[in-house]
């Protein structure tokens, strides 16, 4: 199931995305939140009527580095012996169609396509074998980077967290797996429509059973938290004006547009 979070004449619910075709796609809306047991309404509206909003706004998003062997060679960094965590904070998220805001304080603004994991259930201390049961589902995350603060800085804490800078969307695929992800999902980013990056899910160093369960050490885990699981090679710079999209086998495609901040 496509769970996605909308707005409508002013009112913001959760709805199921029902339909194949593009033009076509209708919400079911959804009696109240998605991560209890929930029943749909039975309302449809056309996803053309209305706007589509970050699919999740998590307390926190985890987000793990270096996970591509490939990418972490590309900016002459060492592969980690084990995850290697950082945050981005929740006013860093937006949604699909929204814009990326460059800093002013930047002048190398990177794209960094990633599978981004929904948590489902307030967790700790979890056991690799009970990582599946606390995930509500999948979906297409953008980790946009400062790589020029990212570089300069010892803390990551700018580059990777000014506002905007973590586009998620177009909605949350619950039907996947681990074994689906295992196996290898596609990653593809492109920039005003030409491809720059294009990697398989199955290339990660740490799978999301490493992820959750080393994170999970340390904190508690709350329903909509989002853990970014890293990005295949192929980063590059963006421009103010640039149109760059993330689409993930499975899951769908997250556009955001560049802007000038102010």
């Amino acid at each position: 199931m496509r769970i996605a979070r909308f707005s409508i004449d002013g009112n913001v619910a959760f709805g199921a995305v029902e339909g194949d075709k593009p033009d076509e796609l209708v919400l079911d809306i959804i009696k109240g939140i998605p991560f209890t047991e929930f029943e749909l309404s039975g309302t449809k509206v056309p996803l053309s009527k209305v706007r589509l909003l970050p699919p999740v706004l998590p307390n926190k998003v985890v987000a793990f580095g270096r996970n591509y062997a490939e990418h972490a060679r590309e900016l002459g960094n060492e592969v980690p012996d084990a995850p290697f965590a950082f945050f981005k904070p929740s006013t860093a998220v937006t949604g699909p169609g929204d814009e990326i805001q460059y800093p002013p304080f930047s002048s190398e603004l990177h794209h960094e396509a990633e599978l981004a994991v929904v948590i489902g259930r307030m967790c700790r201390e979890v056991p690799r074998e009970r990582v599946q049961d606390v995930i509500f589902g999948y979906t297409c995350a953008n980790d946009v980077t400062a790589r020029d603060v990212q570089k300069r800085e010892k803390q990551w804490a700018r580059a990777k967290g000014f506002d905007t800078s973590c586009p998620l969307g177009p909605w949350v695929e619950t039907d996947l797996d681990l074994t689906a992800i295992s196996d290898g999902l596609t990653i593809q980013c492109t920039v005003n429509g030409g491809q720059r990056q294009l990697g398989r899910t199955s290339e990660m160093i740490h799978p999301i059973e490493d992820l959750i369960v080393n994170i999970t050490e340390a904190m508690t885990l709350l329903p909509g938290d989002v853990i970014l699981t890293g990005t295949p090679a192929g980063v590059g710079p963006l421009s103010v004006g640039d149109e760059v999209a993330v689409t993930i086998e499975g899951i769908g495609t997250l556009t955001n547009k560049v802007v000038k901040r102010g």
